[in-house]
């Protein structure tokens, strides 16, 4: 019989007890002769501890395998340790790194990793560390302030004498869009007496300024000045940028001057950002005068700038012109994008003119430039709007054909055109199709379903989508609201639109001037003309200006009920702050009149109407028509 490899000491124990219980107490005990016959159990010695050194020799050898298992019993002061031998050999960062990676984040603190990425900084690329970093802050196991100080104390011990460490936890906050948190460790590199990179301070005011935090880019651009850390071009198109997007395109213009008295050459995304701001504002003028500036200076515009002045030129309407920017964009050797065609596209699709927005699309395809998803976006939305729905489906065959899949604009503009038309299937269709394919609707698509729903005088689905919306995690906007509380006001359930006024505060959505438009709207259609009169008050009071139609809508509640003195008392206090009647004023007012047989006065209102060049429509002519009975020669002689 073989003896067993292994033997557990549990089976020896029951088999000698059992043998004496079987043996009795008078029988002699074993021999030393029959003992040695009994197999005899083998004993592991126990496995060595685990040093730094042999930690240190494992990771120079590469046995992850081993070190992943060995990974629970590691401690943190192991680990950074067998760091610091490992950084005295000059071992490779790439092994430090593949180390840190085995290990189980239980295993480490804030010390190991700071240790870790202080070695990793040595690599060419500062990719690697900096993703370090940024899963170290993900985890949370230490404040900020811990990090910085850790790292900190990482630097002084493996002798690191330049500012690296300090820069990339800064870029990490960045590339992290933790715009305070980077703030936060430039002063604490401010405290240890090291000063960032100039590109470390780039870094911060590009965030600064995507994320519109302009009031901190100049605080950071103050301190730099200060500290004597020298800017550079890019830092001035930064700020360049700053003043564009705060409209003070003067001083944008103005801070050429001041970098090229420092010595600066403006370069052309200098001067491209000061044109794009032009052009945003709606200042044509000035930007073809700082386009022929950069010319004479000798800067030659690129694509961008053509893209700027096109764009600009299309939102004015002058699409001829942005046609004629284009012919000398080619002239000058320029290759056009998808995007400078996708403007004159959306320019002639704004204009109605299909025809020519489609030869556009055709020339590109020419030129071996493939339209893009928000081409065909634009022409899918432009032939909706023309009610052509069947050619909007064919464009997204042809999408689909050629491999482009719709995305959540494409589908917003499909649901959007299908509720317009009142086909609530098709577009509650294309919305679980949305979800089939894993793209997220909008607070878009949510709106244009609710405004379908409330046209078809379905506020109770309405109302169950909407806390399905909520229900998803899906924040709703003013928009979205004001298409709720239209659908409830058309059905005359103003309560509620009332109510969701006041639910608004709640979601922290702010009412506009439409929302209460249309509340007002509907209880003057229920006759409740004080309360709407009340819901201006409350507009003014929380800084919500009324506009023409918040007056129109008042004016023509009173006229209907025949309240003419407070109609015209409305129509008084409209023209007190700067608001000129106009053609649903007046129809209102004559109305009223008509309705109280005041016939005189309504003829009076008619003449002042044509002298202030308002032409009376034939709601106007009807009125006065049935109202007053004098028929088409009294019309011929009051329009005369």
């Amino acid at each position: 019989m073989k003896t067993p490899k292994s033997f557990d000491l549990r089976i020896l124990k029951h088999t000698t007890t059992a043998f004496f219980t079987n043996q009795g107490q008078s029988r002699s005990p074993f021999s030393s002769l029959s003992l040695s016959k009994i197999p005899q159990p083998s004993f592991s010695p126990p496995p060595p501890p685990i040093t730094p050194q042999s930690l240190q020799d494992s990771i120079l050898s590469s046995q992850w395998h081993f070190i992943k298992h060995l990974s629970p019993n590691l401690t943190p002061a192991l680990i950074s340790t067998a760091l610091y031998n490992l950084h005295s050999l000059r071992a490779n960062p790439d092994l430090i790194l593949k180390f840190i990676d085995q290990i189980e984040p239980r295993s480490l603190n804030i010390k190991p990793y700071c240790i870790a990425i202080a070695i990793i900084s040595r690599l060419p690329s500062p990719k690697q560390a900096l993703q370090l970093i940024k899963k170290v802050i993900s985890f949370q196991i230490a404040t900020n302030k811990e990090i910085f100080n850790e790292v900190a104390s990482a630097r002084a011990q493996l002798v690191i004498s330049s500012s690296i460490l300090f820069d990339l936890l800064i870029r990490a906050f960045c590339e992290l869009k933790r715009a305070d948190e980077a703030f936060e460790c430039f002063y604490m590199m401010k405290d240890k007496g090291v000063l960032p990179k100039i590109e470390t301070c780039n870094c911060m005011l590009s965030l600064y300024l995507r994320l519109n935090r302009t009031d901190m880019a100049w605080v950071l651009y103050a301190e730099m000045f200060r500290l004597r850390i020298n800017s550079t071009v890019y830092t001035f198109n930064i700020m360049i940028n700053v003043l564009c997007k705060e409209g003070k395109l003067k001083k944008a213009k103005e801070f050429i001057g001041y970098m090229e008295g420092l010595g600066f050459n403006p370069n052309v995304v200098t001067y491209n950002t000061i044109i794009h701001g032009y052009c945003g504002r709606g200042n044509l003028e000035g930007a073809h005068r700082l386009f022929e500036v950069m010319k004479a200076k000798g800067i030659e515009p690129d694509s961008y700038t053509f893209g700027s002045l096109i764009s600009g030129t299309c939102k004015e309407g002058k699409i001829d012109d942005a046609c004629e920017l284009l012919r000398k964009m080619e002239e000058n050797g320029l290759v056009p994008t998808a995007v400078t065609y996708n403007t004159l596209i959306d320019g002639y699709c704004n204009k109605g003119d299909l025809k020519r927005a489609f030869v556009y699309r055709d020339e590109m395809v020419k030129k071996g430039i493939m339209p893009t998803v928000p081409t065909y976006n634009l022409l899918i939305h432009a032939l909706f709007m023309e009610g052509k729905e069947a050619e909007a489906d064919d464009m997204i065959k042809e999408m689909e054909r050629k491999g482009m899949a719709p995305d959540a604009i494409t589908y917003n503009i499909l649901i959007n055109g299908y509720c317009r038309s009142g086909n609530a299937k098709k577009a509650f269709n294309l919305h679980d199709e949305m979800l089939s394919k894993g793209i997220q609707p909008t607070p878009v698509t949510y709106t244009s379903l609710i405004y379908v729903l409330g046209k078809r005088n379905r506020m109770k689905e309405a109302d169950d989508l909407f806390v399905k919306i909520m229900g998803r995690g899906v924040l709703p906007d003013v928009i979205m609201l004001n298409a709720l509380i239209d659908g409830h006001c058309a059905n005359e359930n103003v309560d509620r639109a009332l109510a969701l006024l006041k639910e608004m505060d709640r979601m922290k959505v702010c009412p506009d001037e439409v929302t209460y438009n249309t509340i007002m709207q509907g209880q003057c259609r229920m006759g409740k003309v004080e309360e709407a009169r009340e819901l201006i008050d409350e507009m003014k009071r929380r800084g919500i200006k009324p506009d023409h139609i918040s007056y129109n809508t008042l004016i023509s509640g009173y006229s209907r009920r025949g309240d003419m003195k407070d109609a015209f008392r409305v129509r008084d206090e409209m023209l007190s702050i700067g608001f000129n009647p106009t053609l649903l004023t007046y129809n209102a007012l004559i109305q009223g009149l008509c309705k109280t047989q005041e016939g005189d006065h309504a003829e009076e209102l008619l003449r002042e109407m044509v002298s202030k060049g308002i032409t009376p429509d034939d709601s106007t002519y009807f009125t006065l028509i049935e109202g007053i009975g004098k028929g088409e020669n009294f019309v011929e002689s009051s329009c005369s």
